[in-house]
């Protein structure tokens, strides 16, 4: 399939006109265009399904409740183009691997279970009870539980979840590394450690109710679109809307409504900010030092010290912990560190500062542009001090919002698909299971790459995702899959994962979220929660191309049964009703009480936040301010004089490692996507042009050679030193050992590298 390439900046607003028609073309394209509106007539509703995109929660104020990112997920998952055994014996893995991830994704559904024949290069069809005594096999092999990874991706519902979690602990491992290992480990741990809570404190009525809202690192515009309505209602309402993001993102500078016809039809929008600020890649820790030191001063200054300050000090004084130790660390940073750091100058980190100190309800909210440095669990603690010191946790219209990427991944973190889960969690499961979980901690994603490139793990099993393509170090990531002695992926469609089979390897291929999940007891449903701590259901209402796909719950349970027998625990009675299954969840975990009660979870119920009612799960059980001083480098290990520090993004046409197609509208970008993002002044600086070629090699100090070739120079409103691609196709440029402190995430935002131009 061929594409037209071009650059051409893109003047409109995010939304609007050329919105529907993105969505109509993902439509059209999926062969199935019906189905596909009835589908999209029904998502994120109360008797419908779950987005199978994004983790934004539901508005329940409008007819359509989907965006066209969400839209671009339902078409293609519906679509009626399928892939069999025919396909794969006229194409090989070593042709699959040499064609694009939108190639893979656009072939179409995976209908039958399939297993990779190494001595032609081609997977075969494979009987599922064949595929079930292959896997049982591996695992029953093995010389210990912790020989295998049990994998798991942000699309996986609640119940899906639980069934798996449960499976490998009477297995007798915590070996579950998951996509929020290399997106939101930070927030979570940054939460815990200030708060006592792993997740947001706000739901979605309070952006209605917020007088100020500071986004940090995000793209709501491509990554989470719903968002938009959220902040617009917000903006409309008086709401000052203050953005700190490296680059321009059109869908946080102006935005028309598509559900809104005069907005589509005329040139009519919104400017949705009323400050934009674009820190250096992994300055936003500085920024909001920066910003604290300002209002340390006013709060400090004669006139307004003798009544109190300008702090919350009743809040400080009853609810927190170590703000002395705090306010030296502000005193001990000097302005020259954070102007460095940041690349803000004083007076616009302290017109930010007027603007927080001017709002009395204020959230603040942050994505992977925060999440993916060295000192992300630091930063994310930064901004939780800084909400901290005005008390604005726990009330109406302010708090803390970390916004969650897959649909589910905050859900799946809840029924315990953790590897290093809590005691009081896993007393729980064995209180009510009457069995001994394994205590000791698991592995997360890194260390899990780490253990099958050493050769110590015998069986991979994902449950969805694509981890070779999500993860980092791409050519060591692919030889850590090669190691494994089994390696099976539940999918719905072909990805980059499948095409790196372990010595042996099965697709086992499973219905999506929008799909009718029928057993013999009748329709199903499943749960998911959203990034606000709701609760609700989802049923699918289209029917699977295939009788041969599976629904995970039931491929997961089969699994187990064939593994574990049934003596403990009924399996093939967990598959055939959900209920038993929330029953389980309800009984283990603390507020999942009405998660038994249909017409609660039809309607969605909310999970309550301690942290927003001030009680902190702390060691002091206080909020606890964190007093870290500002990093001196943002690369690990490393004292190497670095060119630029390059953070790896999403297109448009794009959701994590699925590409849809190759433009990147709202960036200007067409049929393309080895594209690097550059200052103008970096180029004439480089003594380049823009739309030469480069190569971009990694500067690192373990000797191994991390490079790709030919990105075209693009120049963006970016600052200077910074620069932006598109991942999977740059994943191949961070190290492995270049990761989170405490989260153990990848640095995909942080990236040291230098440039050259391509011969």
């Amino acid at each position: 399939m061929k594409f037209k390439k071009k650059i051409k900046p893109y003047s409109s607003a995010a939304g609007g006109w050329d919105s529907i028609k993105s969505t109509a073309r993902f439509v059209f394209d999926s062969h199935a265009g019906f189905k596909s509106i009835r589908s999209l007539l029904n998502i994120n509703k109360n008797n419908g399904f779950d987005c199978p995109g994004c983790a934004w929660g539901k508005d329940n104020k409008s007819t359509f409740d989907f965006c066209e990112n969400g839209a671009k997920a339902v078409a293609w998952e519906i679509t009626n183009k399928a892939i069999d055994r025919t396909f794969f014996s006229k194409n090989s893995v070593k042709f699959l691997c040499n064609q694009s991830d939108h190639f893979l994704e656009y072939q179409g559904r995976l209908i039958e279970p399939l297993y990779y024949n190494s001595q032609n290069d081609h997977y075969e069809y494979i009987s599922w009870k064949n595929a079930f005594q292959l896997i049982s096999k591996h695992i029953n092999a093995m010389d210990h539980p912790d020989q295998i990874e049990l994998y798991t991706s942000g699309r996986t519902s609640n119940e899906a979840a639980w069934i798996y979690q449960l499976f490998g602990r009477m297995l007798g491992t915590n070996n579950f590394p998951d996509c929020s290992n290399m997106c939101h480990e930070a927030s979570g741990i940054g939460l815990n450690l200030s708060i006592g809570v792993v997740k947001g404190t706000v739901n979605l009525n309070d952006f209605d109710n917020s007088e100020a809202i500071f986004v940090f690192g995000q793209n709501p515009g491509s990554n989470h679109p719903r968002m938009l309505h959220s902040l617009r209602r917000a903006f409309d309402k008086g709401a000052k809307i203050v953005v700190f993001n490296t680059l321009r993102e059109r869908g946080l500078e102006r935005f028309s409504d598509p559900r809104k016809p005069i907005e589509v039809i005329t040139p009519l929008h919104r400017i949705i900010n009323s400050a934009y600020y674009q820190p250096n890649l992994g300055g936003d820790m500085a920024v909001v030092r920066g910003i604290v030191k300002c209002l340390l001063e006013q709060h400090r200054s004669t006139k307004i010290f003798k009544k109190g300050g300008i702090f919350d000090i009743d809040f400080i004084k009853n609810k927190t912990y170590g703000v002395n130790d705090y306010f030296k660390v502000i005193d001990n940073t000097n302005w020259d560190q954070i102007l460095l750091q940041s690349g803000l100058t004083k007076e616009q980190i302290c017109e930010a500062a007027s603007i927080y100190y001017n709002a009395k309800k204020i959230i603040c909210t942050w994505g992977m542009g925060i999440t993916q440095h060295k000192h992300s669990v630091n930063t994310v603690r930064e901004i939780i001090n800084l909400q901290l010191l005005f008390g604005q946790i726990g009330r109406k219209g302010a708090g803390l919002c970390p916004v969650r990427g897959h649909s589910n991944v905050q859900g799946n973190r809840t029924m315990g698909i953790n590897e290093k889960p809590d005691i009081i969690f896993l007393n729980a499961l064995e209180k009510y299971f009457k069995f001994k979980p394994p205590q000791s901690k698991g592995h997360n994603t890194i260390e899990a790459l780490n253990a099958m490139i050493k050769g110590k793990i015998r069986v991979f099993i994902s449950l969805g995702g694509n981890l070779v393509a999500a993860a980092p170090d791409s050519i060591y990531a692919k030889q850590a899959f090669s190691r494994c002695g089994l390696t099976v992926h539940i999918s719905t469609k072909l990805n980059r994962s499948h095409l790196v089979p372990g010595k042996e390897s099965l697709i086992l291929p499973t219905i999506g979220r929008t799909e009718i999940d029928k057993t013999i007891n009748g329709n199903q449903f499943i749960t998911v929660e959203d990034t606000f701590s709701m609760v609700h259901s989802s049923q699918g209402k289209c029917k699977p191309l295939s009788k041969k796909q599976r629904s995970e719950i039931a491929i997961i349970s089969e699994l187990a049964y064939q593994v574990l027998g049934d003596d403990k625990i009924k399996w093939n009675d967990l598959a055939n009703d959900y209920n038993l299954i929330r029953k389980q969840i309800s009984e283990v975990i603390p507020g999942f009480t009405e998660l038994t009660n249909k017409s609660s979870v039809f309607k969605g119920f909310y999970l309550k936040n301690k942290a927003s009612k001030h009680i902190f799960n702390t060691l002091s059980k206080k909020a606890q301010f964190s007093s870290a001083v500002l990093p001196k480098t943002l690369f690990a290990n490393l004292d190497l004089e670095v060119q630029f520090t390059l953070q790896t993004l999403r297109a448009h046409d794009q959701y994590n490692t699925t590409i849809y197609g190759f433009d990147d509208r709202y960036r200007g970008i067409y049929g393309q996507r080895n594209i690097l993002f550059i200052n103008i002044n970096d180029i004439n600086t480089l003594g380049f042009k823009e739309g030469q070629y480069v190569d971009i090699e990694t500067i690192w100090n373990d000797g191994i050679i991390r490079s790709i070739k030919k990105f075209k120079l693009v120049a963006y409103n970016i600052p200077i030193g910074n620069l932006a691609a598109y991942y999977p196709e740059t994943n191949v440029l961070i190290p492995m050992d270049s990761f989170g402190d405490y989260s153990y995430t990848p640095t995909s935002k942080s990236v040291p590298v230098r440039l050259k131009l391509s011969e």
